[in-house]
């Protein structure tokens, strides 16, 4: 039996989902002191946050999956969900890793469960057949009998939706530009449109008090805030309220 990336990938995903959900039931259940739960993992006067123990499993998961025979295919299999685990500890507090201090149950925290979201987002497209910017499809095509003009067309077409991508996520929009590498024509639409204020395009490219910055600000306060209202909501349902002031320590 052959083992295909997608099934190793599968693995990574619940893995990933798994450890997640898991790991927001347990810190939910210290914040809320339950008794008969275990609680923070400390080492003398240290507390020790479950990204070390992510960063440590990443590691030996990646070594392992590299040295593994490819006929062990459990073995394989576990490793991929070693990953998946690992990844989502780490995911779950990188607001930590971006500020060096532990903004955890802060709105600064909401960043972790944005990258655990787009994480477990990317690795579902993955699975269910996209690649990014096409490449497969490039790969796919027989030199001995494909003209070269198609060759260059296609590399011209990926050339561009990266163009697109990278527009995109300068103007602030995430989802859109990392989407977009996924699905044609989505960057397109994210690189076109206004930016988002406070996004690098936004300060490089629209003065302060011009149309496009104030139609910048309108949008964002009639479309994008209600949206993100809506995001926060379903999140901090799955996660937790993030309510400590930013100077707090959970």
């Amino acid at each position: 039996m052959t083992l295909t990336g997608s099934e190793r990938l599968l693995f990574f995903f619940i893995g990933l989902v798994t450890t997640f959900v898991f790991i927001r039931i347990s810190v939910r259940m210290i914040r809320a002191k339950v008794r008969w739960w275990p609680g923070n993992i400390v080492a003398g006067d240290t507390h020790v946050h479950h990204v070390v123990f992510g960063t440590v499993l990443l590691l030996l998961s990646s070594v392992t999956s590299l040295v593994i025979p490819d006929d062990l295919h459990g073995a394989r299999l576990a490793a991929a969900v070693g990953l998946g685990v690992g990844a989502a500890l780490v995911l779950d507090e990188f607001a930590l890793i971006l500020h060096l201090r532990d903004v955890y149950w802060t709105k600064a925290g909401r960043l972790s469960v944005d990258a655990v979201f787009l994480a477990v987002g990317l690795t579902g497209t993955f699975l269910l057949g996209a690649r990014p910017f096409g490449y497969d499809e490039v790969l796919q095509l027989n030199p001995d009998t494909t003209p070269a003009s198609t060759f260059t067309l296609r590399l011209i077409t990926i050339g561009v939706n990266l163009c697109f991508a990278i527009v995109a996520l300068l103007k602030g929009k995430i989802w859109t530009g990392l989407l977009g590498l996924l699905v044609p024509v989505v960057p397109a639409v994210g690189a076109v449109r206004l930016a988002r204020p406070g996004s690098p395009w936004a300060r490089w490219r629209y003065l302060e008090g011009s149309r496009k910055l104030t139609r910048a600000y309108r949008r964002e306060a009639r479309i994008r805030q209600p949206i993100i209202r809506a995001k926060i909501a379903v999140q901090e349902f799955i996660s937790g309220r993030h309510d400590l002031p930013d100077h707090d320590r959970s």
